[in-house]
């Protein structure tokens, strides 16, 4: 009843990644228009998140299944404790309209498991940290670099936004979408089975088959709204913008994966965006708005997920039912701050520039 249950918790955990996660990489195709129906987004996007899953999913899946606690302590509950750690620490955020990391309440849920049997890789998770600070600060590096360039080409070649090169431009955007989506099938589907394969009721290439199908499933069937908002979003990004933020994900996250170190793929999107944003607004970009939801993001998402394994653990195990205070304790710091929502600020990478005359720019 318990394995069952498990696949169940893992299967339901799969279906809300593609939901929320993987169905936006291919936002930027559809909101531009160069894939014209939300359908053949979403399929696209499916079926990159499955090969993905399918042909580079298992280095991530053996990180999270036995390099940040030993395979051996990775028992059926553990399993449980694991995978209801994660997917509690999610809904509860989500009611409090606080954005989480799928991939870093994952690694968090591992570690509060590993501090509660005092035996952790501290090697392997110090690497997982500074990649979570590292990789998101590279995409934002490199997206700052590759718009200032984007801006130098359209104003020495301004033919390049004609129809001549739509269609060119259209199928690099639908590319570098698909790549960012095979990049999350890569790294995302360990979250929901990695502790599956840990606990050896099922092997690497069944687990990455199965959890790309369930993660395809959830980017194809649930993923229209979130792929509808992000549509909308970004529909002044000329194509070359949009195949540049796509792209820098894509290549992030699947270096990365191919690594088996597990990235936030939503906060590596988001970082590109900061990035070609700050290329063409500079110290405007900073509103309290994006700062505060990176910071509710980084910090929130492990130590939640952590809270709540450990004192799982200990609930199970020693029948320690003072850790119950602490998860409610944390529930609570999380109420606080869903209400730290400052207004909002129009991003700036969705702002048209604006172009100056030279007799404007004299009067200046």
């Amino acid at each position: 009843m318990m394995i069952i249950l498990a696949f169940v918790i893992a299967g339901f955990f799969a279906i809300n990644i593609g939901a929320s996660g993987a169905a936006a990489s291919m936002g930027i195709a559809y909101g531009s228009g160069a894939i014209k129906t939300r359908k053949m987004a979403l399929f696209l996007c499916a079926a990159g998140v499955f090969l993905g899953a399918v042909y580079g999913g298992g280095e991530v899946v053996k990180t999270l299944g036995s390099d940040i606690v030993p395979e051996n302590i990775i028992s059926v509950p553990i399993v449980l404790v694991i995978l209801s750690s994660a997917g509690l620490a999610l809904f509860i955020a989500n009611l409090g309209g606080i954005p989480l990391s799928t991939s870093e309440v994952t690694v968090g849920a591992i570690v509060g498991v590993g501090i509660a049997f005092q035996i952790l890789y501290l090697k392997t998770l110090l690497i997982i940290v500074l990649c979570w600070l590292f990789v998101p600060c590279l995409a934002f590096l490199l997206a700052f670099t590759a718009n200032k360039l984007i801006r130098k080409i359209e104003a020495v070649f301004p033919t390049i936004q004609s129809d001549r090169w739509k269609k060119s431009l259209a199928v690099l955007v639908i590319f570098t979408g698909f790549m960012e989506a095979f990049s999350a099938g890569m790294n995302n589907v360990a979250n929901a089975v990695g502790p599956l394969v840990a606990s050896g009721m099922i092997s690497i290439g069944l687990g990455t088959m199965l959890g790309g199908i369930f993660v395809a499933f959830g980017a194809f069937f649930l993923g229209s709204k979130v792929i509808e908002t992000n549509g909308k979003k970004i529909t002044d990004l000329s194509l070359l913008q949009g195949s540049a933020i796509s792209g820098i994900g894509a290549i992030l996250v699947i270096t990365s994966s191919l690594f088996g170190i597990p990235v936030p793929h939503t906060q590596v999107t988001t970082c590109s965006i900061l990035g070609a944003g700050a290329a063409d607004q500079g110290k405007r970009l900073w509103k309290r708005a994006i700062f505060a939801k990176l910071v509710k993001t980084w910090l929130l998402s492990p130590l939640f997920s952590l809270v709540i394994s450990y004192n799982l653990v200990k609930i199970m195990i020693d029948f320690d039912l003072s850790g119950v205070l602490m998860i409610l304790a944390f529930v609570g710091l999380v109420g606080l701050l869903s209400l730290w929502k400052p207004a909002e600020q129009p991003n700036p990478l969705y702002e048209k520039p604006v172009v100056l005359t030279n007799q404007e720019v004299m009067k200046k």
